[in-house]
């Protein structure tokens, strides 16, 4: 069983609230502690935007708000075990 605590169930709903609105850049995985993931997706999304008039922004998008959705429909346990104890990245 999980060690479940506040920090878990605040971090859960922020991330998933900032998944949402601002997916694109990143910073629902900054906020779990998935730094190189959020880079990734930061970059991809500022950098390859510029390249192709904004399209991987969108998609980037799109990514973060699926994620955000799933990160607020999963139960807290199964959050706390699969973003923090088995350091599940993406999806």
């Amino acid at each position: 069983m999980a060690n479940l605590n506040s920090s878990h169930a605040t971090k859960q709903l922020i991330s998933g609230y900032c998944g949402i609105i601002f997916g694109s850049l990143g910073i629902h995985k900054f906020i779990l502690g998935y730094a190189p993931e959020g880079f990734i997706m930061l970059v991809i999304s500022v950098v390859g935007g510029s390249f192709t008039y904004g399209f991987t922004f969108l998609i980037m998008q799109l990514v973060g708000l699926v994620e955000g959705m799933i990160y607020l429909n999963k139960s807290h346990e199964e959050f706390v075990n699969t973003y923090f104890i088995n350091k599940q990245g993406w999806f």
